[in-house]
């Protein structure tokens, strides 16, 4: 009940209106069918004394109907098809909340994600997230559809005890006590449907985790012949998810084998009772038996209705969880002032430490406007965390990293952002085009400013003379190009918004030595009009900046003298 009530806590102004849509349907059910007993006691000619066939009687004479056998069926049949109406109305609402709680889930856990610190993102795994994204949303979304039906339901189920009560208050009794009863002995089945649930959870989440892992490697794995251990992990994780929905499909049949013979023999009991024990009449005898078999075919299917949200629930709290954690982990938006670079960006007596691991101890670094600045240093020396300090991604532990004098702490984070283009050691591009992969759904960049950055890139050349141009794909991770030309598309990327600060980690690494001196050739002309640094352990890189630093036991040291590269 914890998870009927969350959703409504969470969505109240959407449960109010598919709530509202299914009880209209079945109060309208509900009222066409209070008239059958008084309309059938009509037609067939015999007298009843209770209130709703008065009430219907002196209703059809105020409207001037006679109460004859086709106008009753007329407006028995009318009953129902308005009863159909309002139930595709319902309906239909009933999809539209659906796909809005859906996408409100995905939004909120995209949003909180993209907001948490880096340190946070870097611990998720790719696959999780997007198993959240994906199949816990759906199944959260599902989830609510369970439990506003359960509410609707409940709410016809007394809708009709109160119509019974009115032919016969002991049958209804009897016939809600017996229902109850076998809700609390079947109740069994629908806690084994819950822990089926959250076991599809875990293992979807596991399954889809490990997958996205696999892929990303797939190359080297069967390069290497060693593609079947992945398969048999994927297969027997695979297995287990098939295990877990076969018990909560054998559940829900179980719940619904054992309520259809259940629903039969109190029926007839039911029949019994009525023209036996209590000696209705033959109108109120179908009439009633009719409801009663309708109140517990009700309760019946909310249960049934109650199983299928249990099964969906942990998708629920998986995904609340996930979202709940990020948000936890947001980034402290601290700083309000307007960043303005037009002297350098310094690193003032910064220290950071990484768990028990001291990164920088005393780090000071001054990177001057208009310039290429390389940094070195082995690995574990914090090269990669130097840039994460850059950005904001991380902050120092003591000292300042400055910007035109000013403490970045102070400073806008999201705007000194928008100042940064950033071209990272792994160089992944999107399976798409290349003018999708500059621009990355930016809006307000066109297709000249994607030919403008190619350029700026020393990419043009080759785009140009491809097929399609700038709508050619790339394929998968960027596997149509070179090694070289996916450098310079991300190098592209970095500066389609026109930053003024360039920051690259390992720009050349993965390249040949005639497309390392390309690039470096490159990054020289891009430095005569934005300030750019990269980490770099290349000589060729070393050698084409303008200012060198070392780093080592937590210290950068600045070389006294840069060879330059033949230009």
């Amino acid at each position: 009940m914890r998870t009927l009530y969350t959703y409504i806590m969470v969505f109240p102004r959407r449960s109010a209106y598919v709530l509202i849509a299914l009880c209209m349907a079945g109060i309208a059910e509900a009222l066409s069918l209070t008239a059958l007993l008084p309309l059938l006691s009509i037609a067939v000619g015999e007298s009843s004394d209770s209130s709703i066939s008065r009430f219907m009687e002196d209703a059809l004479s105020n409207v001037g109907i006679e109460p004859t056998l086709d106008t009753i069926l007329i407006i028995i049949v009318g009953g129902m098809f308005a009863k159909g109406l309002i139930l595709l109305l319902a309906n239909r609402q009933v999809g539209y909340t659906v796909a809005h709680v859906a996408t409100a889930l995905r939004l909120n856990l995209i949003e909180a994600l993209l907001a948490s610190r880096w340190q946070y993102y870097l611990r998720q795994p790719v696959g999780s997230l997007a198993n959240s994204v994906a199949t816990e949303a759906y199944r959260a979304a599902n989830g609510f559809e369970h439990s506003v039906n359960v509410l609707a339901l409940s709410i016809q189920v007394i809708v009709y005890a109160i119509v019974a009560l009115f032919i016969s208050w002991q049958a209804t009794l009897a016939s809600l006590f017996i229902g109850l009863f076998l809700l609390m002995v079947l109740h069994r089945l629908v806690r084994a449907t819950r822990r089926a649930g959250a076991r599809q959870t875990h293992l979807l989440r596991d399954l889809l985790t490990y997958l996205s892992d696999i892929l990303s490697s797939v190359k080297s794995l069967k390069a290497m012949a060693r593609d079947n251990v992945a398969d048999a992990i994927l297969h027997d994780q695979t297995k287990q998810l098939e295990k877990a929905t076969r018990r909560e499909v054998m559940n829900r049949a179980a719940l619904s084998a054992l309520q259809e013979p259940i629903l039969a023999a109190l029926t007839a009991a039911g029949l019994y009772l009525a023209l036996v024990i209590w000696e209705l009449s033959l109108p109120e005898v179908m009439v009633m038996v009719f409801l009663l078999t309708r109140v517990l075919g009700l309760l019946n299917k909310t249960q049934r209705r109650f199983q299928q949200l249990t099964a969906q629930e942990s998708a629920y709290w998986a995904l609340r969880k996930a979202a709940e954690d990020a948000a936890g982990e947001a980034e402290r938006a601290t700083g309000t002032l307007e960043p303005v670079l037009e002297k350098g960006v310094t690193l003032h007596h910064v220290k950071f430490e990484y768990g028990d691991k001291t990164i920088f101890k005393d780090l000071n670094i001054e990177i001057p406007i208009k310039s290429f600045t390389a940094v070195m240093g082995p690995s574990g020396a914090g090269k990669s965390t130097l840039l994460d300090l850059l950005c904001g991604l991380t902050e120092p532990g003591s000292g300042e990293v400055q910007i035109d004098g000013v403490s970045l702490h102070d400073i806008n984070l999201r705007q000194w952002r928008h100042m940064i283009g950033y071209v990272s050691q792994d160089t992944i591009l999107l399976h798409d085009s290349i003018m999708n992969n500059i621009v990355v759904g930016e809006p307000s960049l066109t297709a000249e400013d994607a030919e403008r950055a190619l350029r700026q890139a020393g990419a043009w050349d080759f785009v140009s003379k491809l097929p399609d141009g700038m709508q050619t794909t790339v394929g998968e991770r960027g596997g149509m190009l070179s090694g070289g030309q996916r450098q310079r598309i991300a190098i592209a990327r970095a500066l389609a918004h026109s930053p003024s600060f360039l920051i690259m980690d390992e720009p050349t690494s993965a390249l040949d030595p005639e497309s390392e001196k390309n690039i470096c050739v490159t990054l020289q002309e891009l430095s005569k009009d934005l300030t750019i640094i990269a980490v770099s352990h290349q000589p060729a890189v070393i050698n084409a900046a303008d200012n060198v630093f070392i780093l080592s036991n937590g210290e950068a040291e600045a070389l006294s003298h840069v060879p330059e590269v033949q230009r």
